[in-house]
């Protein structure tokens, strides 16, 4: 333990976010740099805990108080080496997650909880830096041939897991590039698409092979004849609609519809996205992060106005008697596109769309809602009518797509319409595997990314009878989050 009083000397402090009005201007990452003085001071408010919870909290299992140690004595490649034991991909986490590590923290138990993902972010780009990361092709190689369907985070990991093992991987992925939601969802101002890169050129370099444009479906009985295993790992793509009067009107389009064409402006592909909120007043139907990406984005484009509507009530400020210490603190967060305007509206619930003769979307019909008796009924007399021109639907996803894929594998679904699988990640069918979003649902990209670790486990294991290939999880392990 670096500092045995640290958490009482000093206080909890992250970095700074660049000034609204300068950041609506690009698409950069919204924080500024923290010194690395402040750093090992916040690396130092880790109290060692006899029982780190962090760790728990963490999907991953993240060695938590050991890089923060290492941090605060300034042995930053101790650090690094430490941090990519439990994890693939820290600079992908350390700026997506919303850290239930931090929320388990036992100093948060009365206290600000230690500042756990800004000092991972920190550990990983300084070894960027520093040229630490490099590849790791195997030594040896089995001869066995996996193939993995979707190059989201559980793709990559596993990818990843599966070649530093010595299997031959080739990743498949239906889109131009690799990297699924990380490369077409999630907004350049959240994870600058460098980070993606050079993680997949270092991927490239390890003997992991990638093939773009390959949808998979009819096609699949194919791979299951030219590969070992299989690895299904397509994310939960099958978005939920909101089937009310005047959803056919132009103007309404899913999260996933319009955030695409915006990364593909940042890719150099467009001039300008051809689903643009210039000018325009916007709803966002939706309280969660992908919301919050719209919200961001509709900033940045210039949106004349933008309500974000969210049919559960305003979470408390604090934890709530039914939510304690370590789960994940239900409470009220401000991210940096809530911090960049727009309104916020709580428990209400949109009726109907309302349109023009030409079947445009000119606004919508609402009314507040209120929960019991386990079910949302109105209030009322609170309707209200809002103007608006363009509806964003951020409401989360159903599950894996129905397609030909699923078909002809003929795997088993859980009660849920995902993906079934065993402890070791093998659907009902031998030699096909399943992690992230597909068997588990909706879900944060710390799992994926241990979900696609431990599927490689389970894969290796299937292929050559034993794997020293760590497995954090098990598909029926309960989160916190």
């Amino acid at each position: 333990m670096g500092e045995t009083t640290g958490f009482l000397k000093w206080k909890r402090e992250g970095p700074t976010r660049r000034p609204v009005e300068s950041r609506l201007l690009d698409w950069h990452e919204v924080y500024n740099a923290f010194p690395p003085e402040k750093l090992k001071l916040q690396a130092g408010r880790c109290m060692d805990c006899g029982i780190p919870f962090c760790n728990n909290g963490c999907p991953l299992g993240n060695l938590i108080p050991d890089w923060n140690d290492l941090v605060y004595r300034e042995h930053w490649r101790d650090a690094i080496e430490r941090l990519h034991s439990t994890n693939n991909f820290p600079e992908f986490t350390g700026r997506l997650c919303p850290a239930p590590c931090e929320t388990a923290c036992v100093l948060g138990i009365n206290q600000d909880p230690v500042t756990i993902k800004q000092v991972e972010v920190e550990i990983v780009d300084r070894a960027w830096s520093e040229g630490w990361i490099t590849p790791r092709p195997p030594s040896v190689r089995t001869g066995k041939r996996v193939a993995v369907i979707g190059s989201g985070p559980s793709g990559l990991a596993a990818a990843q897991q599966l070649t530093r093992a010595g299997h031959s991987v080739v990743v498949f992925e239906r889109a131009d590039r690799i990297g699924g939601l990380l490369r077409y969802g999630i907004p350049e101002f959240k994870l600058e698409k460098r980070h993606l890169n050079r993680r997949i050129e270092q991927m490239c370099a390890e003997g992991t092979e990638f093939r773009t444009n390959c949808p998979v479906g009819e096609n699949i009985r194919e791979l299951r004849a030219e590969f070992d295993a299989l690895v299904l790992a397509g994310g939960a793509t099958a978005w939920r609609d909101l089937p009310i009067p005047g959803r056919e009107l132009t103007g309404i389009y899913q999260a996933m519809e319009y955030l695409p064409p915006s990364n593909r402006v940042q890719e150099g592909d467009l001039a300008e996205s051809s689903l643009s909120a210039r000018g325009k007043r916007v709803v966002i139907i939706g309280g969660g992060d992908t919301g919050a990406d719209c919200l961001g984005t509709a900033h940045r484009q210039g949106a004349a106005t933008v309500h974000q509507f969210e049919i559960l009530p305003r979470p408390p400020d604090t934890r709530a008697p039914s939510n304690p210490w370590p789960t994940y603190s239900n409470i009220f967060r401000v991210s940096s596109a809530h911090e960049e305007g727009g309104l916020r509206v709580y428990s209400v619930n949109t009726e109907r769309f309302l349109g023009d003769a030409s079947g445009n979307v000119t606004g919508l019909r609402a009314h507040e809602v209120k929960f019991a008796d386990g079910k949302f009924e109105k209030i009322e007399g609170t309707d209200f009518d809002l103007d608006c021109e363009l509806v964003l639907l951020a409401m989360g996803f159903v599950g894996p797509e129905r397609g030909a894929m699923l078909e002809e594998l003929a795997v088993k679904l859980d009660p849920r319409g995902n993906v079934a699988r065993d402890p070791e990640f093998m659907t009902s069918e031998p030699g096909v595997f399943a992690c992230g979003d597909m068997g588990r649902g909706q879900s944060l990209i710390v799992w994926a990314i241990a979900e696609g670790r431990s599927c490689a486990a389970g894969v290796d294991r299937w292929l050559m009878g034993d794997t020293m290939l760590p497995a954090p999880i098990a598909p029926t392990t309960r989160q916190l989050m």
